[in-house]
């Protein structure tokens, strides 16, 4: 059962309820009484070792250029007779 945690604006607790997802959410703190508010935690779920994730998304986005170390594609060569020498493609 997933584990929620929960935290007491009164007396500053924070609980970790075990929960079934078909449970509803805990609306009061069990020492005071007064509302609780849901807190979201950082997810024990690691990838590790081989596999699509490791293999195939990771290298693609190491090797993906940010907007800034990429400058814009020159225009398409419209062709035409002649050298290029000044058509902004051919730079």
């Amino acid at each position: 059962m997933p584990i929620y945690e929960y935290e007491c604006n009164q007396c500053d607790k924070t609980l970790e309820v075990s929960q079934s997802i078909k449970d509803a959410p805990l609306s009061t703190c069990p020492d005071c009484g007064q509302p609780v508010r849901k807190l979201i935690s950082a997810s024990s779920f690691l990838l590790k070792g081989g596999g699509w994730y490791a293999d195939g998304y990771t290298h693609a986005k190491d090797n993906a250029k940010t907007p800034a170390d990429s400058k814009p594609a020159p225009p398409p060569c419209r062709g035409g007779s002649g050298s290029c020498a000044h058509c902004p493609a051919s730079s």
